[in-house]
């Protein structure tokens, strides 16, 4: 499965089945997370065999068997939301890639429980992933139109069109798609309007349009 396949095919999964993920799995995993956290200056860190990171709500309701998943942190900065986005995205694609079913928490999960696990007072913590392997592959979620949300200054390429078809596969607080895309020859300037989330989802949607388009074709602008 190449990493178009996985946007296309990923998506939440709140019920899994408990199986173990295997060491070798898992070990992918945790180079995956070294790599990110080396170039992006981040704490993510990968949690097994545990559902300590969900709250009573997301346990018991929620959510069933689930035993992993992805600490979403790093030290306090502007740029932190978005790059826990960008770099979350990430890692939920590499996981489908990888035969994985994953689930984004940004409010249902336990920040007392989470922050055992991380090195210092200054590291934050800013949300959970979920992954392991799903009792189903989940269901397609209702995307708005490409028009929208986004515009072009004049005919939009091919890449501009395709970045805009991936980015609406990406995963947003209630499913809510509040996305602004603007795009110039090859300036895009991409942002969600979507609250307290907005700044993590700008970048989750930054990946996904990276997906889709082909960082070589484009460069972002603010």
């Amino acid at each position: 499965m190449n990493i178009k396949e996985a946007a296309r095919k990923r998506h939440a999964v709140k019920k899994y089945t408990g199986k173990a993920i295997p060491t070798d799995i898992v070990s992918l995993l945790n180079d995956k997370i070294m790599k990110i956290n080396q170039s992006a200056d981040l704490d993510l860190l990968l949690v097994t065999g545990k559902s300590d990171g969900l709250s009573n709500i997301a346990k018991f309701i929620l959510s069933k068997g689930v035993k992993n998943y992805f600490i979403l942190a790093g030290k306090e900065s502007p740029e932190l939301d978005e790059k826990l986005g960008y770099h979350g995205a990430e890692l939920m694609l590499y996981s489908q890639m990888l035969g994985l079913n994953t689930w984004w928490i940004g409010g249902t999960y336990n920040s007392k429980n989470i922050s055992k696990y991380l090195k210092s007072d200054e590291i934050i913590a800013k949300g959970i992933i979920v992954v392991g392997y799903g009792e189903t592959q989940g269901v397609v979620h209702k995307c708005k139109k490409a028009e929208e949300i986004a515009t072009y200054d004049g005919i939009a390429p091919q890449w501009f069109q395709e970045g805009i078809e991936f980015l609406l596969y990406a995963p947003t607080a209630y499913n809510k798609q509040d996305f602004v895309v603007k795009g110039n020859d090859n300036k895009v300037r991409l942002y969600s309007e979507s609250g307290s989330f907005g700044e993590i989802e700008t970048g989750i949607g930054k990946y996904h349009f990276e997906v889709g388009a082909g960082k070589e074709n484009f460069e972002w602008i603010e």
